[in-house]
């Protein structure tokens, strides 16, 4: 049994495909994608939820934040902190403790939400 370090370590070096060529290994991908596509399939129907597991716990948490739905794509997430950070910008509401803190919410909402973004682009 490995110690949690060292799991790590072996998982960092962990090649699934390993020992496939290309075709085969884009052939298994392609299958078990297509094992798991009910998954995504569900959260079309609305009755999957965050359960489907496509979002973070934190993803879930700034999608909340700012008043979106778990599928609610990046389009939604940058009108809805463009316009929540709109109404308690410094700028607008100066010397308000309540205001500055809900923008700093919106603020960590989108950059979490901009890094998955970012994340699931550079996946492909």
């Amino acid at each position: 049994m490995f110690c949690q370090r060292h799991a790590a370590e072996y998982n960092a070096g962990w090649d699934y495909f390993a020992g496939l060529d290309a075709e085969e290994a884009a052939e298994r991908e392609a299958s078990e994608r297509s094992e798991a596509s009910g998954f995504r399939e569900s959260a079309h129907y609305g009755w999957a939820g965050s359960g489907d597991g496509t979002r973070s716990r934190d993803e879930l948490r700034a999608l909340e934040a700012l008043g979106l739905d778990p599928d609610a794509d990046f389009d939604a997430v940058r009108k809805a902190w463009r316009s929540r950070a709109k109404e308690v910008h410094p700028d607008v509401r100066p010397n308000d403790p309540e205001a500055a803190k809900a923008f700093q919410t919106y603020q960590l909402a989108y950059e979490v939400l901009r890094a998955a973004e970012e994340r699931r682009e550079w996946r492909g």
